[in-house]
């Protein structure tokens, strides 16, 4: 069960995606953020006190996309786990930045929660 400090930001430009993510880990316990793009992410994790684990789509609107703010967030918070979901191409994990792990569409809730909860269980590494 998560700590009630636990915080996830759920970026994707799509609204129902985003909603359905949203209410679904609040219901198990984790405060929720909401970002529908690469900067407003940006801006939430600036703006929070803490974000444990950003879940992002690669493919949104603006200068920057789920791929650019993952490699993004581990230069500059390296300690936030991140996942990345895409339902175009699968991305190989040198795409990906260290702490990630990436999930294609569609995607059963219940295997990301699986996912965090042994993200957020790993030993910071910042």
């Amino acid at each position: 069960m998560p700590t009630p400090q636990t915080v996830i930001l759920v970026v994707e430009d799509e609204i129902l995606i985003r909603m359905d993510v949203a209410d679904y880990l609040t219901a198990q316990g984790y405060i929720v953020l909401e970002a529908a793009t690469g900067r407003e992410a940006l801006a939430a994790i600036e703006g929070a006190e803490r974000v444990n684990l950003v879940f992002t789509d690669v493919d949104m609107p603006g200068e920057i996309d789920g791929l650019m703010l993952a490699h993004e967030v581990e230069r500059n918070w390296p300690a936030i786990a991140i996942i990345v979901t895409s339902g175009k191409n699968p991305l190989g994990m040198s795409e990906l930045p260290a702490n990630s792990r990436f999930y294609t569409k569609p995607y059963m809730l219940e295997t990301l929660q699986t996912a965090i909860k042994e993200m957020l269980a790993r030993p910071s590494e910042s």
